[in-house]
């Protein structure tokens, strides 16, 4: 199936979600100005307290999808503590949105040591010198933290903190919605009961 078919026409006729989704985010890639895969990543903590916060999607395919994080953060905390996350993608300029949740697993060492290779210096240092969700007493503390890692690192490779790696969210749910007239929306949720399942396609009212 080509890039076209599953884009122009009624997406609604589409039985499998992950070659959808890539359709459509190669469509924002086009048209966002900013970030197309920011997400709006949602956990829970261990209260049942729902939190969300934006992050970018890292890598996507039939396995799930992953975004990197340092675990030791809140949503770190979280995600290790439920398994269970979910994702909103929202396109304005396509008028689209993309719903996920499901299941989470820590993705392999080696997958999270290649894609740290890939970041900036500077985000590599970063990594070290942030303890991300915790009080910082004053952005002077921070600005030290990276000078240190900077000049402990300042020569070869930059490791990747013990801390610090990658989620990837296996979902059990994928929908799919686009903007109607009247919000008369076209609403197609495909759904599943566990990670290596088969889909079931479900039409939705708006």
């Amino acid at each position: 199936m080509s890039e076209n078919e599953l884009t122009s026409g009624d997406f609604t006729e589409q039985n499998e979600p992950f070659a959808l989704f890539a359709a459509w985010l190669r469509e924002a890639e086009t048209t966002e100005p900013n970030d197309p895969n920011a997400v709006a990543l949602a956990t829970v903590d261990k209260d049942g307290l729902p939190n969300v916060r934006m992050v970018l999607l890292k890598g996507f395919d039939s396995d799930g999808f992953v975004f990197y994080t340092n675990f030791e953060s809140q949503k770190g905390q979280e995600i290790l503590y439920h398994k269970k996350a979910a994702m909103c993608f929202h396109w304005k300029s396509l008028r689209r949105q993309v719903r996920l949740r499901g299941v989470v697993e820590v993705v392999s060492d080696q997958e999270a040591d290649e894609y740290f290779k890939t970041r900036a210096r500077g985000s590599r240092i970063g990594a070290w010198a942030s303890k991300q969700s915790r009080p910082l007493e004053g952005r002077f503390a921070l600005e030290k933290a990276v000078a240190e890692y900077t000049a402990r690192y300042a020569i070869g490779d930059i490791p990747r903190p013990p801390y610090w790696s990658g989620f990837r969210i296996r979902p059990l749910s994928i929908e799919f919605w686009h903007d109607r007239q009247f919000r008369l929306h076209d609403r197609i949720e495909f759904r599943r009961e566990v990670p290596e399942g088969a889909w079931q396609k479900v039409r939705m009212y708006p």
